[in-house]
């Protein structure tokens, strides 16, 4: 691998790292993973996965980082992956990226490791699932099963509910509200090369179950606990086993339901690093980038 001196940036672009068009300079803080990459002699830059300009087989390496309109254009972000993955490297690959795109992977996921019940609705199973669903378990959460962002997401307690006027576009995931978000909250726990590096502690705001910070809810570093990060790297060995797959990025959310941990998500295709809130972990990524080249 070239290398550079400390503090002399690379002369050219080994790893692309993907964002989209409103985003053209990539994450919040996303210039602290470009730096942290320079001071171990690789090149990046953010580009834009819908440019034609782009020269994608010229890079040695593509990470997926804040692509977050892939779930409105799923089909054509997934062609995009693989027409790229064809022609360079691509971190996680378009197989991973399919897979994790549709929260039906937490039925699978959950024969393996612990995940929130987890059942599907479509446009004609709505009504009876949907009852089904309430009276298993009473208060319950509907989801778009291809979605991003805490969009689309109603919680219900009766089919004429109201709320339910907010649905999205189907088909869906529907489970359980599970209450302790609302005074345990939820913690992130990123996996990186198979190693729980990370974690962030999440709280909704007020009423809200959505803990982005969109919608007001907060996020802030905290230490990775032993019994959340060997989980986190349990879910991560088992969707490794089940994609046989190099996950080398993961972000596994986990919620406290019935007396243990339970994974909400796994995050394989574009979680944010949170660099804004903890800037280490773009020197954690960079760590990842460079072992791979």
């Amino acid at each position: 691998m070239r290398t550079a001196r400390a503090g002399q940036a690379p002369s050219s672009a080994d790893v692309l790292l993907v964002t989209f068009a409103l985003l053209p300079d990539g994450e919040p803080g996303g210039d602290l993973l470009v730096s942290e990459l320079a001071e171990r002699g690789v090149g990046a830059r953010w580009v834009d996965w819908t440019d034609p300009g782009v020269d994608w087989a010229a890079a040695r390496l593509v990470a997926v980082r804040s692509a977050w309109d892939y779930h409105r254009r799923c089909v054509e972000f997934l062609g995009w992956a693989r027409e790229t993955a064809a022609v360079t490297r691509m971190l996680n690959g378009p197989d991973v990226f399919a897979w994790n795109a549709d929260k039906s992977y937490l039925l699978e996921l959950g024969r393996d490791v612990p995940t929130v019940p987890t059942a599907l609705l479509d446009d004609a199973t709505l009504a009876s699932g949907l009852r089904d669903a309430i009276e298993r378990w009473h208060t319950v959460v509907i989801k778009p099963r291809t979605g991003a962002g805490g969009v689309g997401v109603v919680v219900a307690q009766s089919t004429s509910d109201q709320r339910l006027e907010g649905l999205t576009a189907g088909p869906w995931v529907v489970q359980p509200l599970v209450e302790s978000v609302r005074t345990t909250g939820e913690t992130s726990v990123y996996v990186l090369g198979g190693v729980a590096l990370s974690a962030f502690a999440k709280a909704p705001a007020g009423e809200d179950i959505r803990v982005h910070e969109l919608y007001g809810g907060s996020v802030r570093p905290v230490p990775v606990d032993d019994e959340l990060g060997a989980l986190a790297e349990e879910t991560v060995r088992a969707a490794a086993n089940l994609l046989d797959a190099d996950l080398s990025y993961a972000r596994v959310d986990l919620l406290r339901w019935q007396g243990g941990w339970v994974v909400s998500e796994l995050e394989l295709i574009e979680p944010g690093l949170y660099l804004d809130v903890d800037p280490s972990n773009a020197g954690r990524f960079a760590d990842v980038v460079q072992r791979h080249l």
